[in-house]
């Protein structure tokens, strides 16, 4: 399997708003962020296959996952837990967030991370209740010397009105978060979109400086709609740093993207 990384940037971005302390001596952690739309495990050959997907991520090395398009015991993807089948196959925790029940399953949006999971919420976001209602999964994930909120979202599809008023909601679901949180997902808009500019107000956009981080389709990629976000509160220092989209167009119809940060504090 023909696999390579795009390097998209090496800017260091840190956020405006926030106060960065200036002690080198605080802990200090990499980590690496991927945000992967699986398409329920359907690849571009047209076979459902976990364990290609699965290659991909651990291929990657990354400590939290953002997966969207994800099933759970649907009856097209051969009623698996995709979760906790993906968890296992990359010996990391697994959360699914349900959006809508599918074809005696569910379907919806989850996280994996090499650190404990200690909380989750399933957060809901403006759209049409009977028709694929979109959410964002939060986990508090617990590094060891302090925690990140990491998230999960997937904004709707082909309702412009619906995308802004979803990143409207997500800058006041985690606008007083006491941690630092990361957002990843499948947001279906273009870095100049009004979508990113309503984020913009809130969050780091890690791709923001770069015009080669073209996610989709897999094949001939022609747009980035995929993206890693975050903020911090006062007394946190979250710097990100290389970006790269891994270029394997037969897994997903989606590639993913894979941010690297730097995280220093402590919690304790």
């Amino acid at each position: 399997m023909n696999r390579r990384l795009i390097i998209c940037t090496l800017l260091l971005l840190t956020s405006a708003s926030s106060s960065v302390p200036a002690d080198d001596d605080l802990p200090t952690r990499q980590l690496r962020v991927m945000t992967y739309n699986i398409h329920h495990g359907e690849g571009t050959d047209g076979r459902i296959d976990l364990e290609r997907i699965a290659k991909v991520i651990r291929d990657a090395k990354p400590d939290l996952v953002a997966l969207q398009e994800v099933d759970k015991n649907v009856k097209r993807s051969g009623e698996v837990d995709q979760t906790s089948e993906l968890a296992r196959l990359t010996k990391m925790h697994g959360r699914f967030g349900k959006q809508i029940p599918y074809e005696g399953g569910d379907y919806g949006q989850a996280v994996l991370s090499r650190f404990p999971i200690t909380e989750l919420t399933v957060h809901w976001l403006p759209g049409e209740p009977e028709r694929q209602r979109r959410i964002a999964v939060a986990g508090v994930v617990d590094l060891g010397t302090r925690k990140v909120i990491f998230s999960s979202t997937h904004l709707h599809h082909n309702n412009v009105e619906f995308r802004e008023q979803q990143a409207t909601a997500l800058n006041e679901v985690f606008r007083d978060s006491e941690h630092p949180v990361i957002l990843a997902g499948d947001l279906n808009a273009n870095p100049d979109s009004r979508v990113l500019e309503i984020l913009g107000q809130r969050w780091n956009n890690t791709t923001a400086k770069t015009a080669n981080c073209l996610t989709f389709p897999s094949v001939h990629p022609k747009n980035q709609i995929d993206y890693v976000v975050y903020h911090q509160p006062q007394g946190s220092r979250l710097v990100s740093g290389k970006a790269v989209v891994i270029e394997e167009t037969v897994a997903s119809d989606h590639l993913p993207l894979l941010v690297e940060f730097t995280i220093s504090g402590s919690d304790k």
